[in-house]
């Protein structure tokens, strides 16, 4: 009773206007619960430009743990309960860059509207092939000469994947966002959701070999709430 009298209270002081007085946070710590297994090394001899940006070994970064088996590349978002309004892009462009024949960062976030910069530094042959579904698909070839491209996608889109047909190994996935209530996962396995409205929010942890875990947090104004996620192989 005391809780529900608390969010009425929240809703009311906080009105139409998410005010930082107001504003509630959702963070937590995605982990990996298993023998995480040995991927082979990426043999990039086929293109000696890519071969030199690197002097020890490189691996897949399908699965990417930290200390503790916390877990990188993990995309974390607000999936529903967000109040029906529109959400200003950012004028800042996502920066994804091609360095050492690797795309980074490997999985990312960017909302409609928001400048995608597509970086090439390598110094040789890259494309950038976004298999999109809603929006328009696209195969941007970028030389040794043209370093950097800006994108954007004028639709929200699930998470869709991107590689390059130059070098095979590389691969990357990018969702586009409505809303910017959405955080990447780094080696430490973190991620944090700001400024949230008072209210109950349904909150997926997405991996690209793992699948998806969803919980549902209330918010009940200028509040933290810890929610964490455990993926393991069975969990896919």
């Amino acid at each position: 009773m005391h809780k529900a009298k608390f969010f009425l209270a929240a809703m009311v002081f906080c009105g139409l206007i998410v005010r930082p007085a107001c504003a509630g946070t959702v963070t937590g710590t995605i982990k990996y619960d298993g023998e995480v297994p040995k991927f082979k090394e990426i043999k990039m001899d086929a293109d000696p430009i890519c071969l030199s940006h690197h002097t020890s070994p490189v691996y897949p970064e399908n699965l990417v743990v930290g200390e503790g088996n916390t877990m990188a590349n993990v995309f974390v978002y607000v999936k529903s309960g967000l109040p029906a309004k529109p959400y200003p892009a950012p004028k800042e462009a996502v920066t994804f860059d091609q360095n050492g024949c690797q795309y980074s960062p490997h999985v990312l976030g960017i909302m409609v509207g928001q400048p995608l910069k597509v970086l090439n530094p390598d110094g040789t042959l890259h494309n950038v092939h976004a298999l999109c579904k809603v929006n328009e698909e696209f195969n941007l070839a970028m030389p040794k000469t043209r370093t950097e491209v800006e994108k954007v996608f004028d639709k929200p889109e699930p998470m869709f994947s991107i590689k390059c047909d130059v070098h095979p190994w590389m691969g990357a996935y990018m969702a586009v966002m409505e809303h910017p209530f959405f955080s990447t996962t780094k080696t430490d396995g973190k991620f944090t959701i700001e400024n949230l409205e008072p209210g109950t929010y349904e909150i997926e942890a997405w991996h690209e070999k793992l699948g998806t875990k969803t919980a549902s947090v209330t918010v009940a104004g200028p509040e933290t709430k810890v929610v964490d996620f455990t993926f393991s192989k069975a969990s896919k």
